[in-house]
């Protein structure tokens, strides 16, 4: 980590190697390992048991807790924080459906590199939830078309697409969601939502960009992502 002097720290994230700064007077030494996920789109920790009090902050989906403790409905976190047990799963239980995963965002407003319920780009859509299923990301669109799957062959046959293919544009991605739609965080909706594919496809050339390549995952990955 590099601290400049205007009180900015510049890290890597463990999870994708994604690089950036922050507020130095934000991080602190690292807690107990964790132990928790959460799975809500976005959950509230509660200064003590009740849901009447004022919640101390709210996490986003995927936020990795360690949890001391259960009690009642409740699960406590090492430092003290209540938060309720049905939003939360085990660090090490996954989702099975990654189309699934990115219908729950259905109307959170796009945002240009934001990656909750609160705003979220096209390329953090797809690694919410490819991780939600366990499957490593990148987090930028060029960097998912590289790594991500195999490409299927150069022209787009719509007959071929699965749920669960990704369809790349220079800059952007979309997920398929079944033989005739899409669903992909955009700044022409400006939000996350469901578009049929030949029309997005038809917008999206109309604005000067072609599809650039479609990518499935492996057999073992696409199994899970199927509904």
């Amino acid at each position: 980590m590099h601290e400049t002097r205007e009180g900015w720290a510049r890290g890597k994230l463990v999870a994708d190697g994604y690089t950036g700064f922050l507020p130095a007077s934000a991080l602190g030494a690292p807690g107990a390992p964790p132990t928790h996920k959460v799975t809500a789109l976005r959950t509230l920790v509660f200064p003590g048991p009740s849901i009447k009090l004022p919640p101390l902050q709210a996490l986003p989906l995927g936020s990795r807790l360690a949890i001391a403790r259960t009690e009642g409905v409740f699960a406590i976190t090492a430092a003290g924080g209540y938060l309720p047990v049905r939003h939360l799963a085990a660090i090490d239980e996954m989702e099975t459906d990654l189309v699934a995963v990115a219908e729950r965002f259905l109307g959170a407003p796009y945002l240009w590199g934001g990656k909750t319920s609160l705003g979220l780009d096209c390329s953090g859509l797809v690694q919410i939830a490819l991780t939600a299923c366990g499957i490593p990301s990148p987090r930028d669109s060029h960097m998912q078309e590289k790594a991500l799957g195999r490409a299927l062959a150069p022209a787009i046959d719509l007959g071929t697409l699965r749920r669960g293919d990704l369809l790349f544009w220079h800059r952007h991605v979309a997920i398929v969601r079944d033989a005739g739609s899409l669903i992909h965080a955009n700044a022409f909706h400006m939000a996350v939502a469901l578009e049929p594919i030949e029309a997005a496809i038809a917008r999206i050339r109309a604005a000067g960009s072609e599809v650039t390549s479609v990518r499935r995952l492996d057999p073992a990955h696409r199994q899970a992502s199927q509904a």
